[in-house]
């Protein structure tokens, strides 16, 4: 069963389940925007990429940020993804990431793309 996230109860008032696929999407978001020490019995959990929406836009810094979300991907889920492809981009307070992997269950080869504007 892959309980799906945001956690929700469906209409049949249980726990809502999530496909495979959306199951595998769920976590990479869950990765990428959850903040170091925002889990309290994983507090090295998650990428920290929220934090760089705020900083100054360089090529060092996307590049820098490119590095920290594969290394947060390949260190939570690697036995479930293998990473093809990462691409971030900030834009005033809204931050991009567009990742391409392939799901190593199925083999299938996926590129989503994630969202966050920051509110202050």
């Amino acid at each position: 069963m892959n309980i799906a996230w945001p956690y929700h109860i469906d209409t049949s008032n249980r726990t809502a389940e999530a496909g495979d696929e959306r199951h595998v999407r769920d976590l990479i978001e869950q990765v990428l925007f959850t903040s170091p020490t925002e889990r309290v019995m994983r507090p090295s959990f998650g990428s920290g990429v929220l934090q760089l929406v705020f900083a100054p836009n360089s090529p060092e810094l996307a590049a820098t940020t490119q590095f920290l979300v594969e290394g947060a991907l390949q260190q939570w889920l690697s036995d479930v993804i293998d990473i093809n492809e990462v691409l971030v981009e900030a834009v005033d307070s809204t931050l991009t990431v567009t990742v391409g992997y392939a799901i190593r269950l199925t083999g299938e080869t996926r590129i989503d793309t994630f969202t966050r504007a920051v509110t202050s």
